[in-house]
C-alpha cells in the first residue's frame, strides 16, 4: 500500500493509540478494498458478512482506547479479538471454497497477526488484572 503524505500524517496522529490501533485501522481499509473486489466479482454474501467483521476489529480497538476500566478495555479488546477470529474465518472460507479468483494471502496473514495481538493483549490484560486484586 503506497504511502501517501495524508496517509502519513494520519498515521502519524494515530501513533499514540499504539501499533494495534494502527494495524486495526490498516487491515480494516484492506477489507474494504476486498470487499469492492468481491462485489465485483458478484459474490455479495461473504462478502458483506467480511466487510462486518473485518471493520468492527479495529472500531472495538478504538472504543477501548476510551475505556472506563481496564475491564472495559478487555472487554472491548475480546471483542476484537472475536471479530478477528470471525474474519479469519470468513477469509479461509473464501480461500478453501474457492468462491472467487482472488489472492487473499496478505489478508489472510495480517488477520493471523491480529489474532495473535489481540489475543496477546487479553491474556495480558487478565493477567495484570488478577495481580493487582
Amino acid at each position: 500500500m503506497a504511502l501517501t503524505w495524508k496517509r502519513l500524517t494520519k498515521l502519524m496522529m494515530m501513533k499514540n493509540q499504539g501499533p494495534i490501533y494502527i494495524k486495526s485501522f490498516e487491515f480494516a481499509i484492506s477489507i474494504i478494498k476486498l470487499y469492492k473486489s468481491l462485489t465485483g466479482c458478484n459474490e455479495f454474501v461473504i462478502s458483506k458478512q467480511l466487510l462486518r467483521s473485518g471493520t468492527a476489529i479495529g472500531a472495538n480497538v478504538n472504543e477501548a482506547t476510551a475505556a472506563e476500566s481496564r475491564n472495559d478495555f478487555k472487554h472491548k479488546m475480546s471483542i476484537a479479538s472475536k471479530e478477528a477470529r470471525e474474519t479469519l474465518y470468513w477469509l479461509r472460507l473464501l480461500k478453501e471454497g474457492e468462491l472467487v479468483d482472488l489472492k487473499i494471502d496478505h489478508e489472510l496473514a495480517d488477520c493471523i497477526e491480529l489474532v495473535k495481538i489481540l489475543t496477546s493483549i487479553v491474556k495480558t490484560t487478565t493477567k495484570n488484572s488478577t495481580q493487582k486484586n
